[in-house]
């Protein structure tokens, strides 16, 4: 049933809703809510206890379906008989865990030292997936801040955490990093934000071009790091080149 669909058909009782498929339920939910839900949104508010499980059964249900249209013999072939099973859990625990879960807790100090220097954590590594093929991506990401005595301090895994949370979806890496750079405004409130991200797609490597050199690097520049050349100039040159390290 498409999102129009559900859209227009009235409200529904909740045994109505237990006899849908858990994936058409959770839609539902989202489009009466007037919610987006594109492979980048996080969507966990709309998903109920139990509702993971049951959508990583309709997962390997159509992943086996999948396979079968692949012409892969899965009853007889031992590597991949239990593949759709496989492949439902990783898809909803963990590569695409940041669209079913809610964020990680993330506890939040007072800057009770005035801390005003520039801070930079990483590179932290990062995973996600190409939302166009479903190729890994796999990067390194730099987090500059420019706290000011109104900030709140995070511990240096929370910013890792955060990472993980924003990037276990399908995605492109252009709007990855400018999602990151929301969660974290939002929580540490500094004078300034500077996020350089540095990934391999496969994409690139596995499929088309396959071109193993190619990497993609961007970044986003947020209040002081926006508005001071010398400041964005000094989180840049403290950024080991990769170039260097391979």
């Amino acid at each position: 049933m498409t999102a129009p669909d559900l859209a227009h058909r009235p409200a529904l009782s909740e045994e109505e809703l237990a006899r849908m498929p858990a994936s058409e339920r959770i839609r539902w939910r989202l489009v009466n809510a007037g919610c987006r839900y594109h492979a980048n949104d996080n969507i966990s508010a709309h998903v109920r206890d139990g509702e993971l499980d049951e959508l990583k059964a309709e997962v390997q249900r159509e992943m086996h379906k999948v396979l079968q249209a692949l012409v892969i013999d899965t009853a007889s072939d031992h590597n991949t008989h239990d593949t759709a099973q496989r492949v439902a859990k990783m898809f909803v625990e963990e590569v695409f865990r940041g669209r079913y879960h809610p964020m990680p807790s993330v506890t939040e100090f007072p800057n009770f030292s005035r801390l005003n220097e520039l801070m930079i954590v990483g590179p932290i590594t990062v995973r996600s997936a190409c939302s166009h093929h479903l190729c890994p991506i796999l990067g390194r990401v730099w987090i500059g801040i420019l706290p000011n005595e109104h900030s709140n301090l995070i511990g240096l895994s929370k910013y890792a955490r955060v990472c993980e949370w924003v990037m276990s979806r399908p995605q492109i890496q252009e709007e990855a990093v400018v999602m990151l750079a929301d969660a974290l405004q939002e929580r540490v409130k500094p004078d300034g934000m500077a996020i350089v991200m540095e990934a391999d797609h496969f994409c690139m490597h596995w499929r088309g071009v396959k071109d193993n050199d190619s990497a993609m690097v961007n970044s986003v520049m947020r209040g002081a790091f926006l508005k001071d050349p010398n400041l964005r100039r000094e989180f840049l040159s403290l950024l080991p080149k990769k170039s260097q390290e391979r």
